[in-house]
């Protein structure tokens, strides 16, 4: 291929790292900007390129960090900007790239522009943000994600008016309509990339545009404010000028965040010749163990491989063209990924474990992980509501409870679906609190740290999903076809097995990848592969019995070359 075809940020690997959860220095019992110093030797030996760090700005944490105060300043739980710093400069001497999360759909309510904004109808900072007069009467409805009523109009007494909030009340919404605003943004922008990060993760990116005449909700959304929010007027014409204000001023990566866009709208935001993003996330895959558009409950039957894997194809052929994919299977905002996509049974964890690594490292697109998948972090299911600290969990859970719904069937669903399952901290040892910190956690440490399933134990087993990890990554950057190839699916229909080749000039192969209970036998003698070469395998059974025919054990993943 073209040399000028190919990018750090196609060829990278992502590690996502929530600051809360991953170390801590201080004994708060909060991870800080020291504790992933500590770790950047670790993270190196991943094989990992690129760190994405969850929000570390300013902010009185209402939403974790998603509520910033201060774009230019440092939460002071998590340390200074020294310390900012100090990691920068140690991850750019291992070589190691950092996206860092850029907030702008919505600000805290105690971030100077509101602070203002609220105080009179007529201070300069009060059209940075949407506001609705009393007089006019109540506000055609919009939906809250963390509004315990599910409002997205909070009455502010003291100009008699509302205020826009997509999510938490003390989340109010930015309005871009505004050029003051997105001149603020793109300054904020270009002092973050001067110091020398290289990118953004774009949160909820496609909300920032907005119908300021706020009418009612069209009746072709069907009641559904999702792909509303996520198709503003003016929102290419932000991203656009967003690129060439700032983003094409620097070697940097862009991965938007993208709720409500679906694949007819993809190459709006990523062909190259549009001039927006790199990339984006797509919700459709964690839609697909969801009930109906309810986004954190989980479906009553269990989803299908072969649902699964159209959404892959389907994305896939998308971008088979132009733009680019992201792929991932968990983050901060969802459950783990064995738990959700594969079987963590103490018979089946590991296995699925390292298929499910070895899916995302054999795909098309960019692979993202999030901090403990490269050791096979589990749900940690908590049974009182007292333990959750999620703010989603929290409000969702008061507004049942006013309603007189079944408390016991939250909770249950809550085990599964809860945003804390992906937030329990790192489990670097056997140790109390599994090497985390030395006090009481800000969130509860899954039990399981203490049954092998931390760093350190696993540092010790060169068969260990540690290890296996490490090998895949380094099977990815060692075959370039694995990163460009052409993706196609085989066995469409086959409920057990998830069977593709990646092609690319003279390099070819076949991965095989069990996602079922059972064995799985399959034939693939029609595809004329001759002779395979097994380039890795998370089980040491031997699944190629000759002749295009195949035994996989569950969970068994393989990677050929042809």
């Amino acid at each position: 291929m073209e040399s000028s075809q190919r990018k750090w940020w196609k060829e990278g690997v992502v590690y996502q790292i929530y600051p809360r959860s991953f170390q801590d220095t201080t004994g708060n019992g909060i991870g800080d900007i020291q504790g992933i110093i500590q770790r950047l030797d670790y993270i190196k030996s991943l094989g990992i390129d690129i760190i994405w760090l969850c929000p570390v700005y300013q902010s009185p944490n209402d939403d974790n960090g998603y509520d910033i105060s201060d774009y230019q300043n440092i939460m002071e739980e998590f340390g200074t900007m020294a310390d900012f710093d100090q990691l920068l400069e140690g991850m750019h001497k291992r070589g190691l790239k950092l996206v860092m999360d850029l907030v702008v759909n919505h600000t805290s309510d105690e971030h100077h522009w509101f602070q203002e904004s609220r105080k009179s109808r007529d201070n300069p900072y009060r059209d940075y943000y949407h506001w609705w007069p009393a007089e006019k009467g109540t506000p055609p409805k919009r939906f809250s994600y963390f509004d315990v009523d599910g409002n997205a109009w909070k009455y502010d007494e003291q100009t008699d008016s509302y205020y826009l909030h997509y999510f938490s009340v003390k989340q109010p919404d930015l309005k871009w309509e505004n050029p003051k605003v997105r001149q603020e943004i793109h300054d904020m922008m270009h002092f973050w990339f001067k110091k020398g990060v290289d990118g953004f993760r774009m949160d909820v990116i496609p909300f920032i545009s907005k119908d300021i005449s706020y009418p009612e909700l069209p009746e072709k959304y069907n009641g559904n404010f999702v792909p509303f929010y996520a198709n503003g007027p003016k929102l290419h014409d932000y991203l656009h000028e967003m690129n060439q204000e700032v983003l094409s001023k620097y070697d940097v990566m862009t991965v938007g965040e993208t709720p409500g866009v679906d694949r007819d709208q993809a190459l709006l935001f990523v062909d190259e010749d549009r001039e927006e993003l790199n990339m984006f996330f797509h919700f459709e895959l964690m839609s697909l163990d969801r009930e109906g558009d309810e986004v954190f409950w989980m479906r009553s039957d269990p989803w299908k491989l072969t649902e699964f894997k159209k959404i892959f194809s389907d994305w896939d052929e998308t971008f088979a063209e132009k733009g680019w994919g992201s792929l991932f299977l968990s983050n901060h905002d969802n459950p783990r990924t064995v738990s959700r996509w594969g079987n963590d049974s103490p018979e089946h964890w590991y296995n699925s474990t390292t298929m499910l690594q070895t899916f995302l490292l054999t795909m098309k697109g960019t692979p993202y992980f999030y901090y403990g998948d490269e050791i096979g972090m589990s749900n940690i299911r908590f049974d009182n509501i007292e333990d959750y600290q999620d703010i989603n969990t929290l409000n969702r859970y008061a507004l049942l409870k006013q309603r007189g719904v079944d408390l016991e069937t939250f909770i249950e669903n809550e085990k599964e679906a809860a945003r804390d399952n992906g937030r329990t901290p790192m489990q670097w040892d056997n140790t109390t609190n599994a090497g985390f910190t030395q006090s009481k956690p800000w969130l509860k440490v899954h039990p399981n740290h203490k049954e092998g399933l931390n760093v350190a134990e696993q540092e010790k087993d060169t068969g260990s999903v540690l290890n296996y990890f490490r090998k895949m990554v380094q099977v990815r950057k060692d075959h370039l076809g694995l990163v460009y190839g052409d993706y196609k699916l085989l066995l469409k229909n086959n409920e057990q097995v998830y069977a593709y080749t990646r092609i690319m000039d003279d390099e070819k192969y076949l991965i095989l990848l069990s996602f079922s209970t059972e064995p799985a036998s399959i034939d693939l003698s029609t595809e004329g592969f001759g002779e395979l070469s097994l380039i890795i395998s998370n089980d040491l059974s031997t699944a190629d019995k000759g002749n295009g025919k195949f035994e996989l054990r569950p969970y068994q993943a393989c990677v050929y070359q042809i």
